[in-house]
């Protein structure tokens, strides 16, 4: 498995930065006039530019220990992305009952932390420490009811919930990411400023 630092990059390093999703579709014209078209991916892939604006040299000589601690493209990180970091949406709070994990059955304690988009599921395994919330049933648990693995995003009940009970959870998540470059160009633009140019992320499977 590829090496993955749970470090996060500062918010202040990613202010201004412009990113989305990219997916892989196969489309093949046929001889009819339709098309046949095929998804390569379950779920989609983001993608992200940071750090193109001019900044305080501190803040780019900050960037630059971090890139050097991921060793460029080579360790990855995690990255809050700035429009899709909540179980619910941006300007609202996490609650309990925001996305199904999946359902009772008398005996399983473990569910992944997902986010639905829609029909497609997006597995959520780098969720922020202190920040989920979990329901049974539509009832919320006390924080000491469950636990939550900040490096996978897998929540363990003490009790398992009982067969037909629904499992909720609200949370706050970070996107796994690393650079996808392996050099940084830093230009000064003057005693006190810079800017670092082309600085780019993809988001990896973990």
């Amino acid at each position: 498995m590829s090496e993955f630092h749970e470090a996060r990059l500062p918010a202040r390093l990613a202010f201004g930065c412009t990113g989305g999703i990219e997916r892989r579709t196969d489309v093949v014209a046929l001889a009819s006039g339709f098309e046949r078209r095929t998804s390569a991916w379950a779920q989609g892939r983001r993608r992200y530019l940071i750090a193109t604006a001019a900044r305080p040299l501190d803040e780019l000589a900050e960037l630059v220990a971090f890139f050097e601690a991921r060793r460029g493209r080579l360790a990855g990180f995690r990255f809050r992305d700035p429009l899709d970091f909540k179980s619910c949406a941006p300007s609202a709070q996490p609650a309990a009952g925001d996305q199904a994990l999946g359902t009772g059955d008398g005996t399983r304690k473990a569910f992944q932390l997902v986010k639905a988009y829609g029909e497609t599921l997006r597995t959520i395994a780098k969720p922020a420490v202190g920040t989920v919330k979990v329901a049974v049933g539509g009832v919320p648990l006390a924080a000491s009811a469950f636990g939550v693995d900040p490096t996978t995003g897998v929540v363990t009940l003490n009790t398992a919930p009982p067969a037909g009970a629904a499992v909720t959870a609200g949370f706050e998540f970070d996107t796994p990411v690393r650079f996808d470059v392996d050099r940084l160009d830093v230009t000064l633009e003057g005693f006190a400023a810079g800017r670092v140019s082309a600085c780019a992320l993809v988001e990896v499977r973990v």
